[in-house]
């Protein structure tokens, strides 16, 4: 495989491969009574569905295209207001509503501390 191959589109023409041999194995199975030949068809088959095995795992070696991660709701609603607010002016009345980090962090130690059965230390 080169490089300038794009790999969604090896895999899919490589699948439609996999497919029509297959099928033709099948056909074989189902219209021969030679038992040699039906042998045959079925090794086929079988190194058939190793190849379409193979191909997905080079298929999901391909890392996939990556999303910008979402903005906190509340960053929406600062950024909304601070274009409206053409500047630093109203920020400060718009970030009075957050509780400061030194109080959630509070918060977060008494629920640990309430997990932990008191301050006796136990998980």
């Amino acid at each position: 495989m080169t490089q300038a191959q794009h790999v969604p589109t090896w895999c899919l023409n490589f699948q439609l491969k996999l497919m029509a041999a297959l099928d033709a194995a099948w056909k074989t199975i189902d219209t021969t009574t030679d038992p040699a030949a039906i042998r045959e068809a079925r090794d086929k088959a079988k190194a058939i569905g190793d190849l379409a095995a193979m191909a997905r795992k080079v298929a999901q070696i391909i890392p996939r295209e990556r999303t910008k991660p979402a903005k906190p709701p509340m960053m929406d609603a600062v950024t909304a207001g601070f274009a409206t607010a053409g500047g630093l002016a109203d920020l400060s009345a718009m970030v009075a509503d957050i509780p400061p980090v030194a109080a959630q962090a509070e918060h977060a130690r008494r629920a640990l501390d309430k997990l932990k059965g008191g301050r006796r230390g136990r998980l």
